[in-house]
């Protein structure tokens, strides 16, 4: 990126407020991208704790597999999943706050009696599974915050930052040399009109 510039005091004002402006947020952005790079970290370890979670779940009740043919799959649904916003570095990520589901009713004396276990089992699965999920988005949202805090932080240090500075040597080399010229023809013509 090319950075326009005109040779005068003008433009050398414009071109130091912009370096300052940057030199000035380059901090400030550097902490963000180091709170999205622990953020992230965080929410992949929530993550993969959430993913054992669940598989643990559902093989500590591997010894009841063939139950589960007898269990009509209608009786649990999701009624409501209740979500808030939060901002988590800056950025804002839905949370799952409660999951509401709504139970058919049925008959308890026609039923297996390990019925009410089974839907509560039910419950916790499809619970630990949405947390995953939520979890999963949260890091896709973060991860991308990261990447374009990155991107800006490049900029600036790689990109902006060195073009403005070196603008700013360019026009001050090109006033110097205006000013050095102008006084060794000032110095000449001296010479020619004090001279008989």
């Amino acid at each position: 990126m090319a950075i326009r510039f005109q040779y005068n005091k003008t433009s050398l004002q414009g071109v130091e407020k912009h370096l300052k402006m940057r030199l000035r947020a380059l901090p400030t952005i550097k902490n963000k991208e180091s709170a999205l790079r622990m953020e992230v970290k965080r929410a992949k370890d929530e993550a993969s704790a959430l993913e054992a979670k669940l598989e643990q779940q559902i093989h500590s009740y591997d010894r009841m597999m063939m139950l589960w043919n007898e269990f009509d799959p209608t009786l649990v649904s999701v009624q409501d999943v209740q979500m808030s916003v939060r901002k988590v570095a800056g950025v804002r990520v839905q949370m799952l706050d409660r999951v509401l589901f709504a139970v058919r009713p049925y008959s308890l004396f026609n039923s297996p009696k390990w019925y009410p276990d089974g839907i509560v089992l039910l419950q916790t699965l499809a619970q630990t599974g949405m947390e995953h999920e939520f979890c999963l988005m949260k890091i896709e949202l973060l991860e991308h915050a990261r990447k374009k805090t990155t991107q800006k932080v490049n900029l600036f240090e790689k990109v902006q930052i060195p073009g403005y500075e070196d603008a700013i040597l360019k026009i001050k080399r090109f006033m110097e040399d205006e000013e050095n010229l102008s006084k060794s023809s000032q110095k000449i013509m001296k010479q020619f009109t004090v001279a008989p």
